[in-house]
């Protein structure tokens, strides 16, 4: 009986941890980049832009994204979504 019950409390643990692994590619994409932003400006779009919530994107941000080479999920918005600032 303890056996049996260590064995599911084991299955248990492994199950979780898998469940919360990354994918390959997004394993190989943190691999790529030794930090998780690319900078402040990055990780203030991030905490702004939070799946579940409508995109905030400026102008700004885009340029700053091209020019500091930002990763990560890319968030689209049309062009009349995009606010000058």
């Amino acid at each position: 009986m303890r056996a049996r019950l260590g064995r599911a409390a084991l299955a248990l643990v492994v199950l979780l941890m898998a469940g919360g692994c990354a994918t390959s590619e997004e394993w190989a994409e943190w691999r790529a980049h030794g930090t998780h932003f690319a900078s402040g400006k990055h990780i203030g779009f991030s905490w702004r832009n939070r799946e579940g919530q409508a995109p905030r994107v400026a102008r700004s941000d885009i340029d700053a994204a091209r020019a500091e080479t930002w990763w990560g999920k890319a968030i689209t918005v049309s062009p009349d979504q995009i606010f000058q600032n």
